[in-house]
């Protein structure tokens, strides 16, 4: 009697794009699909199955998405590939437009759908027809005013993952949506009004991470400094970090993402007290302009975010500061734009991040009188990155001689390893480069600073 031929397992690759919030988004999907017994690949080009996480935030992103649904597609043509699934914040934004707006997809999947990936691409793999995976009451929402959207995901459990950040640092979401209406932002129209995750849920989360070796949490949210606000807690972020700092393993928790409105001082007092959470500020500003923050929806002004830097370099000396600006918003004129070159010179923030202004669908920004021309914005740009490349190399050279307790997150066959001191925030910020490294990744060393390297430190091992 002849045996039954046994079936191939269906390969799965993922591809992640996105913010940190879609890297969880995406190591929570490699679980799913790891434990419903699917192969996972790591060349896209040879899956039977590649799903496509993505980001919709704005046109850089998208047509990054777009490029990779692409290439997935043509290996689909080739031959490669039986079937493209999509998921993530595209679908959300564009829903079924998507399957007109890049031909060859075989199945979108919403946000509220994320955990249900594997069961989706049981159905996907034998099926014939494009499939969407979604709430049926989603709209589009390109064109629409992102305050009057009411279909919204439900906050995620985020627990258990198959974490693609390395095995000893994570990103520890926290809260999802948001609640704040930034003129020139598609976030509350994609992801939903904030809601914060239950303080039992996020405490679990975290205890199961540094069960699994983590010893760095990054704490990341549309606004973590609101944390808690839904929920009727005050100092809702402040309480949280006390209570992560209790769990053993645990080296460093860094704060990511705090509006700088909602920064209080029992906050600030709380990190510059802690020998766990790491005296590190990542408060996005955006713009320094009192009229660009008015008509960004932003309820800061030039005045209280002076005083809040003053305040935080006073209580917490050794804190290192990370922002994100815009240039180019509607209306900005050059004496607005000096305005905040100015700034940046007396701030000297430790790290900062700038994007041009994006005039997208949906948002009150995009319909704004006094659009600025793109070559204007790439020249305001280019002066901030290179007022800030000053700064930063400047800084650098200080630290020279200096020592630091660092991270190792890798090792090359060499023995140049790569680590990162409290003040680097992994995947966005610079990195210490330790020559003749002898320890593992994962492994905190001493350090001395020998040199600079354009924005990285070169250490030697003590």
């Amino acid at each position: 009697m002849a045996r039954k031929k046994k079936q191939k397992p269906v390969t799965v690759a993922l591809i992640p794009l996105g913010c940190p919030k879609a890297i969880v988004d995406s190591e929570r999907m490699l679980a799913e699909i790891a434990q419903s017994g699917f192969l996972i690949k790591t060349q896209p080009e040879t899956a039977d199955v590649v799903v496509i996480n993505t980001c919709a935030f704005i046109a850089p992103a998208r047509t990054e998405a777009l490029q990779a649904i692409k290439h997935a597609v043509d290996c689909k043509l080739n031959g490669t590939v039986k079937k493209v699934i999509v998921a993530g914040c595209l679908p959300q934004r564009w829903g079924r437009q998507l399957f007109s707006r890049a031909k060859g997809i075989d199945a979108i999947v919403t946000l509220d759908q994320r955990d249900n990936i594997a069961s989706i691409i049981k159905k996907v793999i034998y099926s014939e027809q494009p499939a969407a995976f979604m709430d049926k009451s989603l709209r589009p929402i390109d064109g629409e005013d992102p305050k009057r959207r009411k279909e919204h995901v439900k906050i995620a459990n985020d627990r258990t993952r198959l974490l693609l950040t390395g095995p000893h640092w994570a990103y520890l979401r926290i809260s999802e949506g948001c609640d704040h209406t930034c003129s020139f932002c598609t976030i509350p129209a994609i992801r939903g009004p904030f809601r914060s995750k239950p303080e039992e849920v996020i405490l679990a989360e975290a205890a199961e991470l540094a069960s699994a070796g983590v010893v760095e949490l990054n704490i990341i949210a549309q606004d973590s400094a609101y944390y808690g606000r839904d929920l009727k807690i005050k100092e809702g972020l402040a309480g949280l970090a006390e209570k992560l700092e209790k769990i053993a393993g645990l080296a460093w928790i860094r704060l990511m993402y705090l509006y700088p409105s909602a920064v209080s001082g029992r906050l600030i007092d709380t990190v510059a007290a802690s020998e766990k959470i790491v005296h590190y500020f990542d408060i996005p500003i955006q713009h320094i302009n009192n009229e660009i923050l008015k008509r960004m929806h932003r309820p800061d002004s030039k005045d209280r975010i002076c005083r809040l830097i003053e305040n935080l370099r006073r209580t917490c000396p050794d804190c290192l500061l990370r922002t994100t600006l815009m240039v180019g918003f509607p209306g900005e004129s050059d004496r607005q734009f000096d305005e905040l070159l100015e700034f940046v010179k007396w701030a000297r923030f430790d790290a900062l991040g700038c994007f041009r202004f994006y005039a997208e669908s949906g948002t009150t920004a995009a319909q704004l009188p006094g659009q600025v021309p793109d070559l204007i914005k790439q020249q305001r740009l280019e002066q901030i990155m290179l007022t800030q490349q000053k700064i930063a190399f400047e800084e650098n050279r200080k630290r020279i001689g200096t020592e630091l307790t660092c991270l190792v997150d890798s090792v090359d066959n060499e023995g140049s390893g790569r680590a990162r001191f409290y003040g680097q925030a992994p995947d966005i910020d610079s990195v210490c480069i330790v020559k003749n490294c002898s320890a593992k990744p994962g492994l905190f060393i001493k350090t001395k600073v020998i040199d600079t390297k354009e924005y990285d430190l070169i250490a030697k091992q003590i």
